[in-house]
Protein backbone atom coordinates (compact mmCIF):
# COMPACT_ATOMS: atom_id res chain seq x y z
CA UNK A 1 0.00 0.00 0.00
CA UNK A 2 1.26 3.64 -0.54
CA UNK A 3 2.16 5.47 2.04
CA UNK A 4 -0.36 8.07 0.90
CA UNK A 5 -3.33 5.96 1.44
CA UNK A 6 -2.80 5.08 4.60
CA UNK A 7 -2.51 8.33 6.17
CA UNK A 8 -5.89 10.06 8.05
CA UNK A 9 -4.31 13.36 8.44
CA UNK A 10 -2.32 16.01 6.83
CA UNK A 11 -1.78 19.26 7.26
CA UNK A 12 0.29 21.48 4.36
CA UNK A 13 0.93 25.05 5.32
CA UNK A 14 -1.82 25.34 7.54
CA UNK A 15 -2.65 28.54 9.44
CA UNK A 16 -4.95 28.35 12.14
CA UNK A 17 -6.92 31.31 13.50
CA UNK A 18 -9.60 32.24 16.08
CA UNK A 19 -11.55 35.48 14.13
CA UNK A 20 -9.24 37.54 12.84
CA UNK A 21 -6.35 36.64 15.73
CA UNK A 22 -3.76 34.33 14.07
CA UNK A 23 -2.86 31.42 16.54
CA UNK A 24 -0.82 28.97 14.55
CA UNK A 25 1.32 29.47 10.94
CA UNK A 26 3.10 26.55 8.40
CA UNK A 27 1.73 23.71 10.09
CA UNK A 28 2.42 20.59 8.74
CA UNK A 29 1.75 17.31 10.51
CA UNK A 30 0.28 13.56 9.37
CA UNK A 31 -1.08 11.20 10.97
CA UNK A 32 -1.07 7.39 9.86
CA UNK A 33 -3.10 4.90 10.38
CA UNK A 34 -3.26 3.14 13.74
CA UNK A 35 -0.81 6.14 15.18
CA UNK A 36 -1.14 7.72 18.81
CA UNK A 37 0.15 11.35 18.24
CA UNK A 38 0.51 14.07 21.07
CA UNK A 39 -0.21 17.75 20.37
CA UNK A 40 1.97 19.54 23.72
CA UNK A 41 2.45 23.38 24.52
CA UNK A 42 2.21 25.61 27.07
CA UNK A 43 -1.65 27.12 27.83
CA UNK A 44 -2.63 29.49 24.86
CA UNK A 45 0.34 27.95 22.56
CA UNK A 46 -2.97 26.99 19.78
CA UNK A 47 -3.13 22.90 20.81
CA UNK A 48 -7.14 23.07 21.36
CA UNK A 49 -7.67 25.82 18.38
CA UNK A 50 -5.79 23.30 16.37
CA UNK A 51 -7.96 20.75 17.11
CA UNK A 52 -10.89 22.77 16.53
CA UNK A 53 -9.34 23.48 12.82
CA UNK A 54 -9.54 19.65 12.21
CA UNK A 55 -12.74 19.38 13.29
CA UNK A 56 -14.59 21.74 10.80
CA UNK A 57 -15.07 24.90 13.66
CA UNK A 58 -12.82 26.89 12.58
CA UNK A 59 -12.42 27.60 9.04
CA UNK A 60 -9.25 27.80 6.96
CA UNK A 61 -8.01 30.85 5.88
CA UNK A 62 -4.47 30.06 4.43
CA UNK A 63 -2.93 26.43 3.93
CA UNK A 64 -4.90 22.87 3.65
CA UNK A 65 -5.65 20.05 5.73
CA UNK A 66 -6.96 16.70 4.57
CA UNK A 67 -8.67 14.66 7.59
CA UNK A 68 -10.44 11.35 6.96
CA UNK A 69 -10.92 11.97 3.53
CA UNK A 70 -12.27 15.37 3.42
CA UNK A 71 -10.18 18.60 2.02
CA UNK A 72 -11.21 20.95 4.92
CA UNK A 73 -10.31 23.98 3.03
CA UNK A 74 -12.58 23.03 0.55
CA UNK A 75 -15.22 21.54 2.59
CA UNK A 76 -18.99 22.99 2.22
CA UNK A 77 -21.32 23.56 5.43
CA UNK A 78 -23.55 20.49 4.58
CA UNK A 79 -20.86 18.09 4.71
CA UNK A 80 -19.48 19.55 8.29
CA UNK A 81 -21.12 16.84 9.99
CA UNK A 82 -19.98 14.03 7.64
CA UNK A 83 -16.76 14.90 8.88
CA UNK A 84 -17.71 14.70 12.38
CA UNK A 85 -18.92 11.24 12.38
CA UNK A 86 -15.26 10.29 11.20
CA UNK A 87 -13.90 12.01 14.44
CA UNK A 88 -14.57 10.43 17.66
CA UNK A 89 -14.31 13.39 20.39
CA UNK A 90 -13.37 12.99 23.85
CA UNK A 91 -13.14 16.16 25.92
CA UNK A 92 -12.00 17.09 29.29
CA UNK A 93 -15.15 17.46 31.26
CA UNK A 94 -16.32 14.35 29.60
CA UNK A 95 -19.70 15.96 28.52
CA UNK A 96 -22.08 13.80 29.57
CA UNK A 97 -25.90 14.46 29.74
CA UNK A 98 -26.44 14.37 33.68
CA UNK A 99 -29.98 14.38 33.10
CA UNK A 100 -30.31 10.93 31.76
CA UNK A 101 -28.20 7.70 32.52
CA UNK A 102 -25.22 6.26 30.30
CA UNK A 103 -27.17 3.90 28.13
CA UNK A 104 -29.47 7.00 27.17
CA UNK A 105 -26.30 9.13 26.90
CA UNK A 106 -25.45 7.03 24.05
CA UNK A 107 -28.51 6.09 22.75
CA UNK A 108 -28.78 9.94 22.33
CA UNK A 109 -26.00 10.04 20.47
CA UNK A 110 -26.93 7.51 18.24
CA UNK A 111 -30.47 8.50 17.38
CA UNK A 112 -28.97 11.88 16.57
CA UNK A 113 -26.61 10.22 13.72
CA UNK A 114 -29.31 8.66 11.91
CA UNK A 115 -29.69 5.34 13.90
CA UNK A 116 -33.17 3.93 14.01
CA UNK A 117 -33.45 0.55 14.53
CA UNK A 118 -33.45 -0.15 18.01
CA UNK A 119 -31.60 -3.47 18.13
CA UNK A 120 -29.02 -2.29 16.45
CA UNK A 121 -28.42 0.87 18.93
CA UNK A 122 -28.85 -1.62 21.85
CA UNK A 123 -26.27 -4.03 19.99
CA UNK A 124 -24.22 -1.23 19.55
CA UNK A 125 -24.58 0.46 22.84
CA UNK A 126 -23.13 -2.66 24.28
CA UNK A 127 -20.17 -3.63 22.19
CA UNK A 128 -18.83 0.04 23.09
CA UNK A 129 -19.27 0.13 26.81
CA UNK A 130 -18.01 -3.48 26.85
CA UNK A 131 -14.48 -1.98 24.88
CA UNK A 132 -13.91 0.35 27.54
CA UNK A 133 -14.89 -2.16 30.30
CA UNK A 134 -18.12 0.28 31.15
CA UNK A 135 -20.76 -2.22 30.61
CA UNK A 136 -22.02 -3.15 34.40
CA UNK A 137 -22.05 1.35 34.34
CA UNK A 138 -24.68 0.51 31.50
CA UNK A 139 -27.90 1.91 33.75
CA UNK A 140 -25.92 4.50 35.93
CA UNK A 141 -26.32 7.88 36.82
CA UNK A 142 -22.74 10.32 35.59
CA UNK A 143 -23.23 11.92 39.04
CA UNK A 144 -22.86 8.31 40.54
CA UNK A 145 -19.58 7.41 38.23
CA UNK A 146 -16.04 8.31 39.10
CA UNK A 147 -13.79 10.39 36.86
CA UNK A 148 -11.94 7.59 35.43
CA UNK A 149 -15.57 6.07 34.70
CA UNK A 150 -16.81 8.78 33.24
CA UNK A 151 -14.23 9.57 30.93
CA UNK A 152 -14.32 5.96 30.02
CA UNK A 153 -18.18 6.51 29.09
CA UNK A 154 -16.53 9.58 26.71
CA UNK A 155 -14.46 7.15 25.15
CA UNK A 156 -17.02 5.11 24.61
CA UNK A 157 -19.48 7.40 22.92
CA UNK A 158 -16.34 8.63 20.71
CA UNK A 159 -16.45 5.24 19.27
CA UNK A 160 -20.24 4.54 18.49
CA UNK A 161 -20.10 5.45 15.00
CA UNK A 162 -16.61 3.68 14.78
CA UNK A 163 -14.73 6.54 13.54
CA UNK A 164 -11.09 6.08 12.03
CA UNK A 165 -9.69 8.53 14.20
CA UNK A 166 -9.88 10.15 17.71
CA UNK A 167 -9.42 13.60 19.17
CA UNK A 168 -8.77 13.91 22.85
CA UNK A 169 -8.10 16.99 24.28
CA UNK A 170 -6.59 16.68 27.71
CA UNK A 171 -8.50 13.54 28.80
CA UNK A 172 -6.32 12.85 31.74
CA UNK A 173 -6.78 16.44 33.04
CA UNK A 174 -9.55 16.07 35.88
CA UNK A 175 -8.27 12.88 36.89
CA UNK A 176 -6.00 11.21 39.53
CA UNK A 177 -2.95 9.56 38.03
CA UNK A 178 -4.83 5.60 38.83
CA UNK A 179 -7.41 6.77 36.53
CA UNK A 180 -5.33 8.68 34.43
CA UNK A 181 -3.94 5.25 33.45
CA UNK A 182 -7.26 3.54 33.39
CA UNK A 183 -8.06 6.25 30.39
CA UNK A 184 -4.81 5.90 28.70
CA UNK A 185 -4.65 1.94 28.65
CA UNK A 186 -7.84 2.39 27.06
CA UNK A 187 -7.25 4.91 24.72
CA UNK A 188 -3.58 3.69 23.46
CA UNK A 189 -5.23 0.34 22.62
CA UNK A 190 -7.72 1.92 20.21
CA UNK A 191 -4.02 2.01 17.54
CA UNK A 192 -4.14 -1.94 17.76
CA UNK A 193 -7.59 -2.03 15.99
CA UNK A 194 -6.19 0.49 13.71
CA UNK A 195 -7.89 3.73 14.98
CA UNK A 196 -5.92 7.11 15.47
CA UNK A 197 -5.73 9.18 18.18
CA UNK A 198 -4.83 12.64 18.47
CA UNK A 199 -3.84 13.63 22.11
CA UNK A 200 -3.83 16.69 23.57
CA UNK A 201 -1.94 16.57 26.97
CA UNK A 202 0.11 18.33 29.98
CA UNK A 203 1.17 15.27 31.53
CA UNK A 204 4.37 15.09 29.98
CA UNK A 205 4.74 11.86 32.01
CA UNK A 206 2.34 10.17 29.55
CA UNK A 207 4.30 10.54 26.86
CA UNK A 208 7.56 7.89 28.22
CA UNK A 209 4.94 5.35 29.19
CA UNK A 210 2.80 5.67 26.35
CA UNK A 211 5.24 5.98 23.25
CA UNK A 212 3.68 7.83 20.41
CA UNK A 213 4.50 10.94 17.44
CA UNK A 214 4.78 13.64 19.65
CA UNK A 215 4.18 17.79 18.46
CA UNK A 216 4.90 20.60 20.52
CA UNK A 217 3.23 24.03 19.64
CA UNK A 218 5.03 26.78 20.58
CA UNK A 219 5.50 30.41 18.96
CA UNK A 220 2.80 30.03 16.42
CA UNK A 221 4.27 26.87 15.21
CA UNK A 222 4.08 23.29 15.25
CA UNK A 223 7.29 21.13 15.16
CA UNK A 224 7.57 17.37 15.90
CA UNK A 225 9.76 16.50 18.62
CA UNK A 226 11.86 13.19 18.71
CA UNK A 227 12.57 10.70 21.46
CA UNK A 228 16.09 11.76 21.78
CA UNK A 229 15.28 15.38 22.85
CA UNK A 230 12.22 14.75 24.22
CA UNK A 231 13.94 14.92 28.18
CA UNK A 232 14.36 18.89 27.36
CA UNK A 233 10.57 19.87 26.85
CA UNK A 234 9.23 22.10 29.17
CA UNK A 235 5.84 22.32 29.51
Amino acid sequence: MDKESTLLLKTDNLSVFQEETQILEGVNISVDVGEFVYLIGKVGSGKTSLLKTLYGELSIIDGSAYVAGYNLDKIKNKHIPLLRRKIGMVFQDFELMSDRNVYNNLQFVLKATDWKNKVDIDIRINEVLEMVGMLDKKLSIPAKLSGGEKQSISIARALLNNPPIIFADEPTGNLDPESASQVMDILYRLKDSGKSVIMVTHNYNLLKKYPGKVYICENAKVNQVFEETIDIVEL
